[in-house]
């Protein structure tokens, strides 16, 4: 079957955040919406319809987890990540940086310092700094090459932290971190005894050319000093739907991540968040293969064009995530008048760079899980203020 991600679907009206909220987010309610992180492709057709079947039972009441929904995901990240897993190693969270906020809350205590990589999610920010613990930036090295890791700082940082939340791929600047720069930090953290929580919500949107490597799987001393968090939710576009899965192998860490969980009561769930979920696990194969070509085929063309008509913009390809990473700093402009030219001149509504560290001043993250139609409007827009 072929899928069509050219069709426009009119959001406006549907209480969309990305949509619905231009208005309060920009200051005017028709730029090109290109800033939070979902997708505008129409639902997967199975998904659709075993959410659509589910909802014809008469009653939607407490529901559970079988086994059958864990092993979808272990089946999935075997096929697609060569990581044997265990449904044993599986917990439920209604979401991923809710999944974050409970381990920091969970498995560190107040004052304990955390790393995080800026620029980076921001929502990695406020779990640390609201629940009274100590944020330890490690700043990425922008390269010709693209953006580094900085293990000197991290060698030193490390030693008197306890966790270490990782982007994996990093989201925004879009880096699919590669083996050998994985076993690096995990062997500082390994050394240090920090913990290490992988987000690796974005690992199933890794362009060709490249190959996500899960933290855990690299070796055993790693699987044990880590927590990994997996959600179809960017790659089908159900952040809606509110699920997420917490693998963690170690019985002892388990355990008291579980624990915690279930002692704030938010193991419960969304019914359709786990019909949504094992549907796209089990019959979401082509559907994301196809996914996957269609974002490329913008990322190269976004690529390209800002290479060509925009070339003080700097850039790197994006080699995960549905987003690109523009750097503005060459023209001159505060942060401010950035957004001011992007909204009110060019018509466009992408993240602030500010918002994921002082490291993003002066840059915008630019959501590509459109139609392409849309993208080359939007390139046009941004031509006729930045060419």
């Amino acid at each position: 079957m072929v899928y069509d991600f050219d069709k426009i679907i009119d959001r406006t009206g549907t209480e969309s955040v990305k949509y619905d909220l231009r208005k309060t987010v920009f200051g005017k309610a028709d730029v090109i919406p290109m800033w939070v992180a979902d997708m505008d492709f129409p639902t997967a057709d199975f998904i659709r319809e075993a959410v659509i079947e589910k909802a014809k039972t008469d009653v939607y009441g407490y529901t559970f987890r079988e086994d059958a929904y864990f092993e979808s995901i272990v089946q999935w990240i075997k096929r697609h990540h060569q990581w044997e897993t265990e449904k044993e190693w599986m917990s439920f969270t209604p979401g991923i940086v809710n999944a974050i906020n409970l381990a920091v809350m969970g498995l560190t205590n107040e004052g304990d310092e955390i790393i995080v990589q800026p620029p980076v999610y921001h929502p990695f920010f406020y779990a640390i700094n609201n629940h009274g613990r100590t944020l330890v930036q490690n700043p990425l090295i922008d390269t010709d090459e693209g953006y580094v890791m900085d293990y000197d700082l991290l060698e030193e940082q490390a030693k008197t932290a306890k966790m270490l939340i990782l982007s994996n791929p990093h989201n925004p600047v879009g880096r699919s971190w590669k083996k050998e720069e994985l076993l690096r930090l995990g062997e500082i953290c390994l050394k240090n005894n920090v913990l290490v929580f992988s987000d690796e919500i974005h690992c199933d949107l890794v362009m060709p050319g490249f190959r996500h490597t899960p933290f855990a799987s690299i070796s055993e001393e790693f699987a044990h000093n880590s927590i990994t968090a997996h959600a179809a939710s960017k790659t089908f576009n159900l952040a809606g739907m509110a699920t997420s899965t917490v693998i963690i192998p170690d019985d002892i860490l388990r355990k008291k991540y579980v624990d915690f969980v279930h002692s704030t009561e938010s193991d419960l769930g969304n019914i359709f968040g786990k019909i949504a979920t094992k549907a796209a696990m089990e019959k979401g194969d082509e559907w994301h293969s196809q996914l996957i070509d269609y974002v490329n085929d913008n990322i190269n063309l976004a690529f390209d064009f800002i290479r060509e008509e925009m070339p003080k913009i700097r850039i790197h390809r994006s080699e995960a995530t549905y987003m690109i990473w523009l750097n503005f700093r060459d023209y001159n402009i505060t942060d401010d008048e950035l957004n001011r030219k992007m909204v009110h001149e060019a018509g466009l509504g992408l993240n602030s760079g500010h918002i994921f560290g002082k490291e993003g001043e002066c840059c915008m993250r630019m959501n590509l899980a459109c139609p392409r139609s849309v993208v080359e409007r939007a390139l046009k827009q941004m031509k006729s203020v930045f060419a």
